[in-house]
């Protein structure tokens, strides 16, 4: 299976993204990476506006492949050029809360999934793989590894200190 995410659609659902665009961005390849390793599925990913210097046009990440809207275009412009041309378009799923790009792949032949539902079907897939490798237990209680104020608090430092 694989699946076009129009990347800006899928961050919009985080609150603030805006503030920090690069690093909304590579969160989300980060996310989409687990989430095609976890369903065995081909992921590319299409932004607006300028290349990352980071993550160039073309670029892959653990099997996730980085588009960018062309020069004076829009990501939704390239997903469909992506739909049209494909060999196997009704093998694709085009993830998209935009209606009209969304009509035009659905006419193509393509799946289509809105940006939310297929954000919970990402935190559906990797929540397991989260919750065995992210959590430590220890003496009854649980912890989070990126949460620092616990660890500070579980080995008796303030998180001010």
């Amino acid at each position: 299976m694989a699946f076009i995410v129009d990347g800006n659609n899928v961050m919009g659902q985080t609150p603030g993204w805006h503030r920090d665009k690069s690093a909304a961005r590579r969160n989300l390849v980060r996310r989409l990476a687990d989430f095609a390793g976890k369903k065995k599925a081909r992921v590319t990913v299409v932004f607006d506006g300028e290349p990352d210097r980071l993550m160039p046009d073309a670029s892959a990440f653990r099997g996730v492949k980085i588009l960018y809207s062309d020069r004076g275009s829009d990501a939704d412009t390239r997903i469909r050029r992506l739909v049209e041309t494909s060999s196997d378009p009704r093998g694709l799923r085009v993830i998209t809360s935009d209606r009209q790009l969304a009509s035009l792949v659905r006419s193509s032949g393509a799946k289509v999934i809105r940006s939310g539902e297929f954000r919970r079907q990402m935190e559906e897939a990797t929540r397991s793989d989260r919750l065995e490798s992210d959590t430590l237990e220890q003496d009854g209680e649980k912890f989070e590894l990126d949460d620092v104020s616990e660890w500070l608090r579980y080995f008796g430092s303030k998180p001010e200190d």
